[in-house]
Parts: C-alpha cells; structure tokens; sequence
C-alpha cells in the first residue's frame, strides 16, 4: 500500500503550529532568533528571487494574449470591461473591510526588525512627501529596475512589452510562445519554492511567538472572520446586484452551481470544478463560443476572491507592524493589485507570489508574509469559490449582454435538470 502523502497545506500548517510551540515553550529566549530566523530568512530570499520575474512574463503573456480578445471585437471589450470593474472593486471592498475593521491592530511588530520596518516607513514618508513615484514608474533602465525590484517600473514596461507583442500580431507569436514557456519554467519554480514553505514559516512564526507571545495570533483570527465577511459581501450585495441588473435568479444560480462551488470550497482549488462549471454553464443557456472564450480568461482576469484577499492582507500587514499608510498609498496598492492580481492566481502558490509582490511595491515588511501563509490554505477555501460563482456569473451576463442566452434551453435544464440536453 502506498502512503498517502501530506498536502502542502496541511505542511505549512504543520510548521506553522510547531512555530507557535517553540515560541511558546521559548517564550524570549535569544537563541530562537539565533537559530530560527535563518530558516525563515531563506525561504523570503527564495520567494524574492522569482518574484520579478514571474510578475513580468505573467504580465506580458496576460497582456499579450488579450491580442485574440481584441480580434473578437464587442464581445472581447465587453469581457475584459467587466472584469475590471467587477475586480476593481473587489480590491476596494478588500481595502475598505481593513481599514474598517483593522484586523492586524492591536499587536504592535515594529519591535522584531526595527531596521526595517522604520526603513519602510521612511519610504513610504519620502513616496508621499515627494510625489516623485509617478515620474519613478517609468524605468530609464529595465534591467536596472528588475535588478533593485523596483515592481512598478517592471509592471509599466511590461505592460507596453504585452501590449506590443499583441499589436504585432503573428509576427509577435514567437516572442509570446517564448515569455509563456518562461513564465510555466518559473511556475515550476515556484512549487520547488513551496517545498520549503514549511520550514520558513516554522522559522519566522516561532521567532514572532517567542517575542511577542500568543497575543499575536490574535490578528490571525481577526482576519479569517473579516476576509470571509469581505467575501460573503461581495457576493451578496455585488454579484447580487449584478445578477438583478442582468435578470438572474441569484439564489436558483447559487444553487444550480452547488455542487460545484461545493467541491471548490473544499479542495481549495478553483480548477477543480472548471470542466464541470463549464459543462453546466452550455446547459444552463450559454453557447459555447462565449463559454470556451469567457470562462478561461476569467480564471486568470476575473478572480474577485483573489482580489479581495490581496488587497486585505497588504493592509494587514501593514497594521501588524503599525504603519499607517496614506489615503494616496492605499490608491497606489489598488492600482498594482489591479494589475498584478491578473494572470498568476490559478497556480498554486500564485497568491502568495503577488502578495509578496504587491507588499515589495507598496513598500510593506515582507516578513508578514509567514502569517498569510501559515492560514492561507483557510484563506483559499473561500476565496477560490467565490471566484468560481463570479466567473459563472460573468459568462451569464456577458451572454446576455451579446443577446445570445438561450432561454428556452435554460428553462428546460431547470425543469427536467441534466435530462434535458
């Protein structure tokens, strides 16, 4: 018999847990420092490292590749229209909840690496005062910038690199053929990344315990409640509006799709459930044009969840360790979660990636990121569902948009289910 092997999850839990004992039972003994914050600092050098680039060829591969949507005309605006807006405000349900409802106050980190912190908060004084990081976003040298990690020169460079690969049309395929097998390359590099997750996690959670004591799992608490109330608002009040604009039965959808939403909720995997939402969405009244072309997109363009969490755990952190970001940072965070949370949410491990990204942009302690981690996996579970139920929801009312839903096919697959096909 083979042994069944522990989920990645479940590891990074395990070290988060483990973290927390031997903070405890070393309640501010020096030599948990000593010993622990290697094993952490590592694994956020490793997270670093593939960083900028997997930012920059998600980026120009999710760009370019917008190329076959404009070729689709009406249909491609009005996809990639909706998406924007419905994840725009997302990321600012995400930023209001934090800002409401504070869940990393109370805990003040600053103590655990003074350099650093007072470092990041000068930044952000300098960003504000000067006014100088728009002027900054537009790199004299790429190589320069994607070597100091400067995130929003690369985003703006990669960005027009997409935008011109997708302008060149065939002759770009190449160029885009390579930036996609780069971009999979670095997503294998990820979950090797990943393999050492737990090991970092136990490494910055046990240092944070045994400084500052169970207290400061407080905030972990905090933030499961409010992400999921961010969740359960955004679906009733946005995806509910939506679906009346639109004139769909919100509740008869919900539970059309609840086997679905179900078996992603509990795998935490919105892919899990892809072939069957797509199946169901061609019965429900959808053609299947727009299914193959709507649903696929979405998973990498309309990921509300996603975009909730991100924006969430940025302000998080930032409250964990007691900066205090301006109105004007907080617009800036919007602007790089609007683009970095595009394309690289469907791969595991993906949200951590840009988390750590958008935290390096907006200039936030990265050594936050061991509390994300440690309850992502928890985090997951709802944000990939309601992923799932707005991608369904968009390709009904990107349907209906274009006049194409069948309402004879929909009215006969609610009356006799998967019989009438």
């Amino acid at each position: 018999m083979k042994k069944k092997k522990i989920g990645l999850p479940i590891q990074i839990l395990l070290g988060l847990v483990s973290g927390v004992i031997i903070g405890l039972l070393f309640f501010q003994h020096p030599g948990v420092e000593t010993y622990l914050k290697p094993l952490g600092d590592i694994f956020l050098r490793l997270i670093k490292m593939v960083v900028v680039p997997i930012v920059f060829t998600s980026i120009v591969v999710g760009i370019a590749g917008l190329g076959s949507a404009k070729k689709l005309g009406k249909l491609g605006f009005r996809t990639i229209l909706y998406f924007e807006i419905a994840t725009t405000i997302a990321i600012v349900i995400g930023i209001l909840f934090a800002n409401t409802f504070q869940p990393g106050a109370g805990v003040d980190m600053k103590e655990l690496s003074k350099g650093d912190v007072s470092k990041y908060m000068a930044a952000e004084q300098e960003q504000v005062s000067k006014l100088e990081f728009i002027t900054n976003i537009v790199p004299p040298n790429i190589v320069d910038s994607m070597a100091k990690g400067d995130l929003l020169a690369v985003i703006f460079f990669a960005v027009l690199l997409g935008l011109s690969i997708a302008a060149m049309g065939e002759k770009g395929q190449p160029l885009l053929n390579f930036f996609q097998a780069f971009s999979g390359a670095m997503f294998h590099m990820v979950s090797y990344v990943l393999k050492v997750a737990p090991f970092g996690v136990f490494g910055l959670i046990g240092v944070t315990i045994s400084k500052f004591g169970a207290a400061s799992l407080i905030p972990l608490g905090k933030l499961i409640i409010t992400a999921y109330g961010a969740y359960l608002l955004f679906a009733i009040v946005c995806l509910g509006l939506i679906a009346k604009l639109f004139k769909i039965n919100f509740i008869k959808f919900i539970k059309f799709l609840k086997d679905e939403l179900l078996l992603v909720f509990t795998t935490s995997s919105s892919e899990s459930a892809l072939p069957q939402v797509m199946s169901k969405l061609e019965k429900y009244g959808c053609p299947k044009p727009i299914v193959s072309f709507v649903v696929p997109i979405g998973y990498s363009f309309n990921t509300d969840g996603s975009c909730i969490y991100l924006a969430l755990s940025s302000l998080f952190i930032a409250q964990l360790y007691g900066i205090d970001m301006s109105l004007g940072a907080q617009i800036t965070l919007v602007l790089i979660l609007a683009i970095t949370s595009k394309g690289i949410s469907g791969v595991a491990g993906g949200a951590l990636v840009v988390l750590l990204s958008s935290l390096a942009a907006a200039g936030l302690p990265l050594e936050g990121l061991a509390f994300i981690a440690g309850i992502d996996f928890l985090l997951n579970m709802g944000r990939a569902t309601l992923n799932v139920l707005g991608n369904a929801l968009a390709t009904v009312v990107i349907t209906k948009w274009e006049g194409q839903f069948d309402n004879e096919k929909n009215k006969a697959y609610i009356i006799h289910g998967d019989t009438a096909v």
